[in-house]
């Protein structure tokens, strides 16, 4: 005896709930698998105190590095208000490497066009920088660097600076 009405196919029933998990789940997955960045080996930030940074603090990352093989960028991550008084910031960049010999790097950072014109990401009085310091680099010994970031404007108060970090990713 066949039955037609109320008669269900259990495979048409599981390929339909199949789609739908797929279609509801697949957005899911897919922000997993983007926000998941396995290239990032460093990447942290220092905020300031009423959005102002002082010449004499020094901003420090312990960064703790073991791969002397792949090649990196360095990137400054930068935090300011449009109400900075620059187009631009000079930081000095002191590294201590694992054997404790050190280096001094000064580096200019280009925050706004010639027009006046900010550059980076924002909305509203906030603008995020991230500017590539370096690409192809090799760290030559493996152990704790340590990355100290000092403001070295002629302005001993550098008001608008909200906060700054370093993230390095494998290439």
């Amino acid at each position: 005896m066949k039955m037609i009405l109320g008669h269900y196919k259990p495979d048409i029933f599981f390929s339909r709930l199949s789609v739908r998990l797929i279609l509801i789940f697949f957005p899911f997955l897919v922000f997993i698998i983007v926000s998941c960045d396995s290239k990032t080996v460093f990447d942290h930030t220092k905020s300031f105190t009423d959005d102002v940074w002082k010449s004499d603090e020094i901003v420090r990352f312990d960064v703790e590095l073991q791969d002397t093989v792949n090649i990196h960028k360095f990137y400054l991550n930068l935090r300011h208000r449009t109400s900075y008084r620059y187009s631009n910031i000079f930081l000095f960049i002191n590294t201590t490497f694992p054997d404790g010999k050190e280096a001094r790097d000064t580096v200019e950072c280009i925050l706004a066009e010639p027009s006046g014109k900010w550059l980076g990401k924002g909305i509203s009085n906030t603008r995020d920088n991230q500017i590539l310091l370096r690409r192809g680099l090799r760290f030559p010994q493996q152990g704790n660097y340590i990355f100290e970031l000092e403001q070295a404007m002629r302005d001993p108060e550098l008001e608008g600076i909200m906060d700054i970090g370093l993230r390095i990713t494998r290439e």
